[in-house]
């Protein structure tokens, strides 16, 4: 699938991972230390292994910690498609939030060779 084809917006949070999984996203992608974790094939994903394709950003309108950000996940080398919650704000996960730092560190030194 064409990661353009990802839709801007499916509505509230819970819509989005519904609709991410009506497009593939099925996996659920969690913390751990420096990789991310899919529970259900047991593969942990190091920052090389993974990449965003998509970032959909939830701003809780009566209580700022309802406000989260869901990122649209992908792995070639592992055939996997998923989804990974991480709030920020006062909510915000410092692991996730590190992980994905690094992510982005290590894609945009892919991107300038």
């Amino acid at each position: 699938m064409n990661t353009d084809q990802l839709s801007e917006s499916f509505g509230t949070l819970s819509e989005t991972i519904n609709g991410l999984i009506g497009v593939g996203y099925i996996h659920d992608f969690n913390m751990h230390e420096e990789c991310i974790v899919c529970r259900q094939t047991n593969d942990s994903l190091s920052p090389e292994d993974f990449q965003i394709d998509k970032v959909y950003r939830f701003e809780g309108a009566s209580n700022p910690d309802d406000q989260a950000i869901l990122y649209a996940i992908s792995s070639p080398k592992y055939s996997l498609k998923g989804v990974l919650v991480n709030g920020y704000g006062i909510s915000n996960d410092e692991n996730t939030s590190k992980l994905i730092e690094l992510l982005e560190t290590h894609h945009a030194n892919q991107s300038s060779n």
